[in-house]
């Protein structure tokens, strides 16, 4: 279905202790993860209202679940680290940060790194523009006009214009270049129609953070591939990528039980309504809610948050989710990559729940990717 090979990456986080980082960093090295992730945000999205041991058992007096170190900086510091892992953000947005801004920080990495960086970009949150004065109105066509003007600062040699709602460019100049063969790559997370078009005019690659069905899954790149197509762009050169929540146990029965815990089912409040519905059920939040994009974690009280959270259907959350024994999600994961999922994230949830939870879903996602590797794309898929 595509050319790429299956690669896996690993979330090394943005938050302190930096020494975390460092460590996740030198495990994706030695488990030869081909990306390590950070994300930008302001803030997290779990409410300080709920924040305590019943949430998690990484809740600790005194510690904040906002806590985020500023991912340009810390790109740099992990550039020689990295080794041969490739650096990337999953994902920035053009609200906070203006492209050409964006676009020279990701040239001067390249020029740390030993492989391209990964722009990872979407349209953005509420979280991390509405409480600082931001104006979130119209982020898809901003993240549009972005993703050209990007373009124009990794492809013009000389003064370049561009003329938007959003953005106005009068010989603008950015002469910074990669290094040969280290030109940034831009990963757009999308989920929408909009978005996946978008996706499909400018990415290089595609990055997800939704619950699919393998249909659903294979359904969007679908779409992605029009777009491309009749953007005269090689829809076969995207990467289709996919950073997905799992539920990690030794027996299903425990992993069932891991799915009725209170961080678990809270996660599902980020999913927007129409995923709700989708799966017959009203998202306790309101019908138009967007779930992740419109969550402000202290704009809720911690009796609403309960009590939403205690609205989460455990079997539609089992119904959404990657969820069992190592060897289940393995099995589930093999019908992503026959609907066409060449990079895989895998975010284990159940690490919220306690400390043995958190090294066990650790080793066993670290597992489940190898072997997925191992496995490479279905019978008929190309290469190179």
């Amino acid at each position: 279905m595509t050319a790429h090979p299956l690669t896996i990456g690993l979330s090394v986080g943005t938050q302190p202790p930096l020494s975390r980082v460092r460590a996740l960093t030198r495990m994706a090295r030695l488990f030869r993860y081909d990306v390590a992730w950070v994300i930008d945000h302001f803030l997290g999205f779990f409410p300080d209202s709920i924040w305590d041991k019943d949430f998690s058992w990484l809740a600790k007096p005194g510690h904040s679940p906002h806590e985020f170190y500023d991912y340009q900086v810390l790109l740099g510091y992990l550039a020689k680290r990295a080794g041969r892992v490739q650096l990337g953000v999953g994902v920035t947005e053009p609200v906070r940060r203006h492209p050409v801004l964006i676009a020279q920080s990701f040239m001067t990495l390249a020029h740390m790194t030993r492989r391209p960086p990964i722009l990872g970009i979407g349209a953005g949150e509420a979280e991390n523009t509405v409480p600082y004065g931001l104006d979130f109105s119209t982020p898809v066509s901003r993240l549009e006009e972005a993703l050209q003007v990007v373009r124009l600062c990794f492809e013009s040699d000389g003064p370049f214009d561009f003329e938007g709602r959003h953005f106005a460019l009068r010989d603008a100049v950015l002469d910074l270049r990669p290094p040969p063969g280290r030109t940034p790559r831009i990963w757009i997370a999308a989920h929408q129609p909009r978005m996946l078009a978008l996706t499909g005019r400018y990415g290089d690659g595609w990055y997800p953070t939704f619950p699919f069905t393998p249909a659903e899954y294979e359904s969007s790149l679908g779409e992605i591939a029009a777009a491309a197509t009749a953007a005269g762009r090689d829809a076969k050169a995207i990467v289709p990528a996919w950073q997905s929540l799992a539920v990690l146990a030794r027996t299903e029965r425990a992993a069932r039980k891991l799915l009725d815990h209170k961080g678990v089912r809270f996660s599902a409040l980020l999913a927007p309504a129409y995923a709700w519905e989708a799966l017959g059920a009203e998202h306790p939040l309101g019908d138009g809610f967007r779930g992740l994009v419109d969550f402000i974690p202290q704009a809720y009280e911690r009796k609403e948050l309960e009590a939403a959270i205690a609205a989460v259907p455990v079997d539609l959350l089992a119904s959404a989710m990657l969820w069992g024994t190592p060897s289940a999600v393995l099995r589930n994961l093999h019908d992503y990559v026959d609907a066409g999922l060449r990079h895989l994230v895998l975010q284990p949830i159940s690490g919220l729940v306690s400390r043995h939870d958190a090294l066990y879903s650790l080793r066993s996602a670290v597992s489940i990717q190898r072997k997925l590797r191992r496995r490479g794309p279905p019978k008929g898929t190309s290469t190179t």
